[in-house]
C-alpha cells in the first residue's frame, strides 16, 4: 500500500517531468494567439473544462474580453476572434463539432491537448500539446502517471496555467494590481 509521502513525491515528480517535456516554441505560439486576439472563447469537458474556466477567469484578469462558450450571455464569434478547446483525447465528439462551427466563424482556433495526433488537433490553427497522461489519450510521448485516468494532465492544465497568465501579464506590462482591479468586486 503507498503511503502519502510516497504518492506525493511521485506525483510531484510527474509535474517536473511535464515541465521538462513543454514543447516551448508551442507554448510561445499559443500565447503569442492570445495576445493577438480581439476576443476569446473557451471551452473544454468534465475536469479539463473546470481547469478552461479558470484560464478563461484569469485572461479576463489580463484585460482580455473572454466568453465561456456555453453561457447564455456568450456572442456569436467572428474573425479576429480565437477559440481555445481543452481537448485531452483529441477526441472529444461534440468539441470537435465545435471547431468545425468556429472556423466557419473565422476564428483562430488553439486546441490543448495530450493527443496532438487526432483529428481535433490537427485541424486547428494553433496546438499546444501538454506532455501528460491524459484519459484516452494515443500520444505515447505523454508523461505516465500513477494517478487514475486523466488526472495528471488535468492537474498540470492549471499549473501551465497559471504560468501562461503571469507570462502573458509580464510581455503585456500587466501589474499584479492591474490584474487584481479586474477580480469580481462584489462576493
Amino acid at each position: 500500500m503507498s503511503s502519502y509521502r510516497e504518492l506525493y513525491q511521485t506525483v510531484l515528480s510527474e509535474h517536473q517531468r511535464v515541465f521538462e517535456a513543454q514543447d516551448e516554441t508551442e507554448l510561445n505560439s499559443a500565447m503569442d494567439a492570445i495576445r493577438a486576439a480581439n476576443r476569446i472563447f473557451v471551452v473544454g469537458a468534465g475536469r479539463e473544462g473546470i481547469a478552461a474556466r479558470s484560464f478563461a477567469m484569469r485572461l479576463m484578469h489580463l484585460g482580455k474580453e473572454v466568453h465561456w462558450l456555453w453561457d447564455d450571455t456568450t456572442p456569436g464569434m467572428q474573425k479576429g476572434d480565437l477559440f481555445i478547446a481543452v481537448n485531452g483525447s483529441g477526441k472529444i465528439g461534440h468539441i470537435d463539432y465545435l471547431l468545425d462551427q468556429a472556423k466557419q466563424t473565422g476564428a483562430r482556433r488553439l486546441v490543448i491537448t495530450g493527443s496532438p495526433g487526432e483529428r481535433t488537433p490537427q485541424e486547428a490553427d494553433h496546438v499546444l500539446f501538454l506532455p501528460a497522461c491524459v484519459y484516452k489519450g494515443t500520444d505515447t510521448r505523454v508523461v505516465p502517471s500513477v494517478q487514475p485516468m486523466g488526472n495528471l494532465f488535468e492537474q498540470h492544465l492549471f499549473l501551465l496555467f497559471d504560468i501562461m497568465v503571469i507570462l502573458l501579464g509580464e510581455t503585456m506590462g500587466l501589474t499584479a494590481a492591474q490584474m487584481e482591479s479586474r477580480h469580481r468586486n462584489i462576493e
